[in-house]
């Protein structure tokens, strides 16, 4: 699973999302692409279960580069605990994706078995998707 080898700075804030992707929102290295049409933050979980669909329907013959990575550690306090006693542990770690993000790209393969393997990752990922082709937008 991806996550960061060591976190900086103090525990993060939930925040907002807003607005659409000015960075990482187009095909810069494959020929297909999965692009995020909403605003979400997906897990690293998420991230590598997407992954393995896409690995396992093109059998290790294509090329694929994961455009998010998981940079933001979320906290959980632990069941049954009072309030108070300060924020909890980090648990698990997440991307912040907005609309027009490239998720996922893909190179080597034909394009229907590339849209079915975006497809099946699709599935795995919170948020609706769009399959886009190099030259195409």
């Amino acid at each position: 699973m991806l996550m960061p080898k060591r976190t900086k700075f103090r525990k993060i804030r939930k925040g907002r999302i807003n607005g659409i992707a000015s960075s990482g929102n187009y095909i810069a290295f494959g020929d297909y692409g999965l692009m995020a049409m909403a605003h979400e933050r997906i897990t690293s979980r998420q991230i590598e279960a997407s992954r393995q669909a896409m690995t396992r329907h093109i059998k290790r013959g294509g090329k694929i580069w994961i455009r998010i990575f998981p940079h933001i550690a979320v906290s959980r306090k632990p069941l049954d605990t009072k309030m108070g006693g300060g924020k909890g542990s980090p648990e698990f770690f997440v991307a912040k994706v907005k609309p027009g993000t490239i998720l996922f790209e893909m190179q080597g393969v034909d394009e229907t078995v590339a849209r079915e393997a975006m497809r099946l990752a699709a599935h795995k990922l919170p948020i609706k998707t769009k399959f886009l082709v190099r030259g195409e937008i």
